[in-house]
């Protein structure tokens, strides 16, 4: 503030009409320039280097809050220190480090910038103002009247200063292709998720028991595995997605002596590694639930067999294989994981905007993160199933028959 002022203050000293080309009131104020100019210089480096600490950590915090509303791809997030609100995103970091020498070689000089500059500032104080009207009066619930005074004054400021940037628009049609990029992959990602919810269904998985356990006793199936491990993302312990007794039951069968469905939940504290289980059929169908921190890496494979190995030394399973061959060998059994990735079927019939929405969605999903690799599954124990996304089959075919002669 005070560098700001002192600048103000030396302007408004100097005489009406002198021209300031190529004068930086920043250097001029420096009262010896000859033996200050070095250190003047490396305090403004300094400044700059802070200034763009805040545009890093800023635009960290946003992707990821972005991510956990489900506007953003799952990206790789890095917790640096035990605090949750420092966070490091090394997609992202690139992406500034690449847009910082886009616009140094567009742009050339900082006088070149300066409109682009001012006139981003006042769409985020515009923003900012709108933010903060929404918050004071559907959050807080202030009086209208009040709300109203606050906003006319902070808005006449600021529409006084877009009216007299809007001007240099075209100046900065640089950053409308980045900024179009960003709203497009958010807007994409969040409808392409709520048409994915919509076929979300849980079910109770009591009501699954009797046919979990008919299946694993039906010797007419091949075994497809001994242990089969499946994510589920059923907060409510008594819960599972239909979707994964469907690809149990619905596709090649598979049975196996005992399905274990993993939670995984993220608490507010760095270093959280706890795990509950619960044997919904004792011997047939458990669920193991991991409270981890956020700085713990999901490695699901690590961590579902330390959770193997303390059930075995508390005499609560056998991991022995079933097979006659291997069990007098005392053999340990066969585990494997399966991942559900969907994919857009050809059979569906939709607008021409759902469709726009889900192909761009499952474009920019395959430049996101794997389910596999998120959850550190990248064992031979892992199957990655592919499930066709039906949104709106083909119907009303008419299909006439020909008999043959």
């Amino acid at each position: 503030m005070l560098s700001y002022l002192g600048q103000g203050a030396w302007v408004l000293m100097q005489p009406v009409g002198k021209d300031f080309t190529n004068v930086n009131p920043f250097y001029q104020i420096v009262p010896n320039p000859h033996l200050l100019m070095i250190p003047c210089v490396a305090l403004a480096t300094l400044a700059t280097i802070i200034a763009s600490q805040a545009l890093i950590s800023g635009s960290f915090t946003l992707i990821s809050e972005a991510v956990s509303m489900n506007f953003w791809p799952r990206i790789t997030i890095k917790y640096p220190s035990n605090i949750r609100g420092q966070i490091y995103i090394p997609s992202i970091n690139w992406i500034l480090c690449f847009g910082c020498i886009a616009v140094s070689l567009y742009f050339r000089t900082s006088e070149a910038m300066t409109a682009a500059y001012g006139f981003s500032i006042t769409i985020a104080m515009l923003m900012t103002t709108i933010l903060m009207y929404y918050f004071m009066r559907y959050v807080k619930h202030w009086p209208v009247w009040l709300v109203t005074i606050i906003l006319c004054i902070f808005l006449t400021v600021e529409f006084s200063f877009f009216v007299a940037n809007a001007i240099k628009l075209l100046k900065r049609l640089f950053f409308l292709v980045f900024e179009f990029g960003l709203i497009f992959t958010m807007y994409i990602w969040f409808k392409a998720r709520k048409i994915n919810n919509r076929f979300l269904h849980f079910i109770d998985l009591k009501d699954q028991i009797p046919l979990l356990t008919a299946l694993s006793a039906d010797q007419s199936v091949s075994k497809y595995s001994t242990h089969l491990i499946y994510l589920t993302k059923a907060n409510n312990a008594k819960q599972i997605e239909e979707k994964i007794m469907y690809s149990i039951m619905s596709r090649k069968p598979k049975r196996a002596d005992t399905y274990w469905f993993i939670h995984i939940e993220t608490t507010n504290e760095p270093y959280t590694m706890e795990y509950s289980v619960d044997q919904v059929e004792p011997g047939k169908v458990i669920r193991v639930e991991f409270r981890l921190g956020f700085r713990i890496q999901p490695r699901v494979n690590v961590l579902y067999r330390k959770v193997i190995e303390d059930m075995v030394a508390r005499n609560e399973i056998d991991i022995t294989s079933h097979y006659d061959s291997l069990n007098k060998f005392k053999i340990a059994a066969d585990f494997r994981f399966v991942i559900m990735e969907k994919f857009l079927s050809y059979n569906n019939l939709f607008s021409i905007k759902e469709g726009f929405i889900l192909n761009s969605y499952f474009a920019i999903k395959k430049l996101a993160q794997s389910e596999a690799k998120a959850f550190g599954l990248d064992t031979s124990e892992t199957y990655v199933e592919k499930i066709p996304l039906v949104v709106k089959p083909v119907g009303n075919i008419v299909l006439k028959r020909i008999d043959a002669v």
